[in-house]
């Protein structure tokens, strides 16, 4: 979340996404956005109001090319925002990093290499398990209907975090595999990989918490303006793979499980994150949506090359649990 400070008569917000890393190497990201960027933690059941709060989160104006500082313990790093406003920060920290949630600051930088504004953030390291998950959002634990763009656009207008739909059974599943083969205080890590845009960053994460799905590091697509809101989720999938493949070069030694759906190219993407790192790969799990690619969606699994990868198309949770079961990958 950014922390808002007024300076010189110019307001901007600098918001940090949630990041993650391990003992060593980190990442973070997020924005640099002009004006006092507030979501409201206040929701409504009025189609007016959760219409006009969404609209808000697309009523974005990036700062491009302003440089910015990242905080970190003793350590500071610099970089420059991109055209949409987006930067990225990768370190090396000089002492471990335990596991756990951590803080890090942001500061957007005046002339003088001043702060004028700060963000504060955090980043995920996971402990070490033997399990983690990286999983898709739409239409894989949040019902959004992205193969049905009339009555998607609808949902977004009229509901918000707290009115949005879980599938069956979804949060009893990710509770299961967040403690598979682990204890309590050890979950698995999840990290949730979406071509949603980071202007639904907030109500995502508020999604997440409101239904107490497992807390992980969300990685979402480049922001949009408003005039662009109807192309909402309409990013190039071929970024979701670049994003899932970093993932998996972050943590070279974790073994993952794959979740997503068939509605639009998890298949293809999850089929080629398989064959490309077959001994990464414990899993892949996709939730049969559109009935009329189902043939197509086992076509694609049954070219996975690994053959002790394991695959599961299911229409309803229960089914995925019982897969789960049956390999061994939960209780």
């Amino acid at each position: 979340m950014g922390i808002k400070i007024k300076s010189n008569n110019a307001v901007a917000t600098v918001k940090v996404y949630q990041g993650y890393g391990h003992q060593h190497n980190l990442t973070v990201f997020g924005h640099v956005l002009a004006g006092l960027v507030v979501y409201s933690g206040h929701y409504s059941n009025n189609i007016w109001r959760n219409a006009l709060r969404l609209i808000r989160m697309f009523m974005v104006k990036p700062i491009s090319r302003v440089p910015v500082r990242l905080q970190w313990n003793a350590q500071q790093f610099y970089t420059t925002t991109e055209a949409d406003g987006f930067f990225k920060f990768e370190w090396e920290s000089t002492e471990p990093v335990p596991a756990g949630w951590h803080g890090v600051s942001v500061d957007l930088l005046d002339t003088r290499g001043s702060a004028v504004v700060t963000g504060q953030g955090q980043v995920f390291v996971p402990h070490s398990t033997q399990y983690a998950f990286i999983s898709d959002i739409d239409d894989t634990v949040l019902i959004s209907y992205s193969a049905r763009p009339g009555k998607k656009l609808g949902v977004m207008f009229s509901k918000n975090p707290r009115s949005r739909k879980t599938f069956a059974d979804i949060v009893r599943y990710y509770d299961l595999l967040a403690l598979a083969h682990t204890e309590p205080g050890v979950p698995n890590p999840f990290f949730y990989v979406s071509s949603s845009e980071w202007n639904l960053y907030d109500d995502l994460h508020a999604f997440f918490q409101h239904n107490q799905l497992p807390n992980g590091a969300f990685l979402l697509s480049q922001i949009k303006r408003w005039y662009q809101l109807l192309r909402s989720g309409g990013t190039k999938h071929q970024t979701k793979l670049i994003r899932i493949a970093r993932i998996l070069h972050a943590f070279p030694k974790q073994r993952f499980v794959l979740l997503g759906d068939n509605s639009q190219s998890d298949p293809e993407i999850y089929t080629a994150i398989a064959n490309k790192y077959p001994d990464n790969i414990v899993a892949v799990y996709l939730r049969n949506i559109r009935s009329e690619k189902e043939a197509a969606t086992r076509a694609m699994l049954a070219g996975i090359e690994n053959e002790g990868i394991h695959r599961c198309l299911f229409s309803h949770t229960e089914e995925a649990i019982a897969h789960s079961r049956g390999i061994g990958l939960i209780g």
